[in-house]
C-alpha cells in the first residue's frame, strides 16, 4: 500500500493533484468520483514507475503542502491492482514427489498455491 499526499480543488467540478508525482493529476464529477479516479491515477502512475525501473519519489507530509487554493489530504493505493506485466512465465521447481502427490490427489494447484505463498512472503495483498 502506498499513500501520497493530494490537493483537491473544487471549481464547477472537482480536479485533484499530487504535489510529489509531476503530472499526476486527475479529475471528476463528484468528490467520491474524484477520490476514486485518485486512487487509479495514483495506481497507474507508480505501477509505471516502477516497471520501467524508477524510484518512487518520497512522500511529503500534510504539514509540508501548503496548496494556494484547495484541501489537502491522502491518497492510498495499491500499486499491483494496476500492473501491466501480468504474463504468466513458466517456472521450474522442484518439490519431493510425495508432496507433489499428495497436492494432485487434493486438487491442489502448484502454480495457485505458489502465487499465494510468494504474495505472502513479500507481502503483496
Amino acid at each position: 500500500m502506498y499513500i501520497y499526499p493530494a490537493v483537491i480543488h473544487e471549481e464547477d467540478s472537482f480536479w485533484l493533484e499530487f504535489p510529489d508525482l509531476e503530472g499526476c493529476q486527475t479529475c471528476g464529477d463528484t468528490l467520491e468520483e474524484t477520490l476514486g479516479n485518485a486512487q487509479e491515477a495514483l495506481g497507474l502512475y507508480l505501477a509505471s514507475l516502477t516497471e520501467n525501473g524508477q524510484p518512487l519519489p518520497k512522500a511529503s507530509s500534510l504539514s509540508e503542502i501548503t496548496p494556494e487554493n484547495g484541501q489537502t489530504t491522502y491518497i492510498s493505493t495499491d500499486i499491483n491492482k494496476y500492473r501491466r506485466n501480468t504474463r504468466a512465465v513458466k517456472k521450474m521447481v522442484s518439490l519431493p514427489e510425495w508432496l507433489a502427490d499428495e497436492a494432485d490427489a487434493n486438487n491442489i494447484s502448484l502454480s495457485k498455491t505458489l502465487q499465494e505463498a510468494l504474495k505472502k512472503r513479500l507481502s503483496i495483498v
